[in-house]
Parts: C-alpha cells; structure tokens; sequence
C-alpha cells in the first residue's frame, strides 16, 4: 500500500471510539466488491498497522465479519476471507429461499401501515441505483429492501439469520452486477418489488409467499446463467 493510501485511511479513522466500526466497515466494502479475494488471509498484525490502530478494534471487527458470513475464523486462530463455494451454492440457495419465503409471509401477516410507505421508498431506492450501475449500491439497496421486510415480519430471530443469507449472497450478486454493468440497460426493472409489497399491504400471505419463492428463483437462475458463462474454474 502506497504512503498516501495509508495516510488517506490515517486521516479518515475516527478520533475517538468507533474504530471497529470504521475497520469492519472497511473490510466489508472490501470484501463485498472483491478486492479482498475469496480465501485471502486476514492478518490481525498487518490490519492493525494498516488502520494505525491496536488490534483489539480489528479483532472486534473480525468477529463481526464472521457473525455475517463473510470471513472464516479458523481453529488455529487465522482468519481468511470466506470462500466461495459453487459447489454449495445449491444448499445456500435452499437456505435463502426458506427463509426469504417465510420472513415475507410473516411481514404479511403482521405489518403496520407504516411499513408500505417504508417499503415502497426502498423499492425505489434499489430502482435508482440500478439506473447509476453502482454494484456496491445496488447490493446494498436490495439488501435494504428484504431487510424491511423482515422487520415487518417482527421476529427478530428469522430476520437475524435472513440478514446473514442476504450479506452472504451480496457478493455472488456484485460478480453479476460488475459484469454487466457496462452492458446497455443491464438491470431490466421488473416489477416484483412492488408485486410483494402489494401482497404484504393486502395481507395476503400466500401470494407473498409465492412472490419471495419466485424471487429467489430468478436471482439462482441468474446467477448459474452467470456462472455457466464466466469464471466457473476460477470461483
């Protein structure tokens, strides 16, 4: 890392508290658009140095990446990067669909009317940022808008363990996203979004159930479409 690299992330770590805030968020923006690849080491000595710090922030930084999903703690008290495994992707995508089918069908069951205009604010939010192409912000925007969702459903236990599917699929997304970006009208909008959030308002949980499993079945078919096509070997 140049000096100015490392004087940019000096001047900008905050002055008091907050350092394992800044850290984690740091290595999570890494980590998410790839620049920290899949399996690569995280040295608690070396990001220590790196954010002029002690290592007690980056630690606890660490070990919120693991609570996400996004970085592996080993037995023998290393830490890398968590891989990507096609290989699993078939029980992940299991796992998301269960769960984004049921946190949905729960927000429809228990929402407030304070939640639809909540909803629909982010459903145009995640629109907007399709239309920049920003891989970072379209992720984030989508995570957003499920996580309203879950809230809605008001347990707090499957919106727990439906933050760490989404924060684990966001970076399958940013390979599909950066790899179309440049793409005219990559993004096509459609209009699920807004089919589920109709389907909450009207508290119809079965069509909010059917809605979420047909949303996780076009984001798995876009991505074995990408995987089919790119970087198979590579991932």
């Amino acid at each position: 890392m140049s000096a100015s690299a490392v004087s940019k992330i000096t001047s900008e770590v905050p002055k008091r508290g907050g350092g394992a805030r800044y850290v984690y968020n740091v290595l999570r923006d890494e980590i998410l658009e790839l620049k920290l690849a899949p399996g690569s080491a995280l040295d608690e000595t070396s990001l220590s140095q790196r954010f002029s710090m002690s290592r007690s922030p980056v630690r606890e930084a660490l070990v919120r990446l693991s609570a996400n999903g996004l970085v592996k703690m080993l037995e023998n008290r290393s830490t890398i990067v968590a891989p990507i495994n096609i290989k699993t992707l078939p029980r992940y995508v299991e796992a998301l669909d269960y769960n984004q089918r049921l946190v949905t069908r729960l927000a429809a069951r228990h929402r407030s009317e304070d939640d639809i205009p909540k909803l629909t604010a982010a459903a145009e939010a995640y629109d907007e940022s399709c239309k920049k192409g920003e891989p970072l912000e379209m992720s984030q925007a989508n995570k957003d808008f499920h996580m309203l969702i879950a809230d809605a459903s008001q347990n707090p236990y499957f919106a727990d363990s439906y933050e760490r599917l989404l924060d684990e699929g966001r970076r399958i997304l940013h390979l599909h996203y950066t790899k179309h970006r440049d793409e005219r009208d990559p993004y096509p909008l459609s209009t699920e979004h807004y089919d589920m959030i109709k389907a909450i308002r009207n508290q119809n949980e079965d069509a909010a159930d059917k809605l979420a499993h047909q949303h996780t079945r076009l984001f798995h078919q876009r991505i074995m479409d990408f995987f089919k096509v790119n970087y198979v070997e590579d991932v």
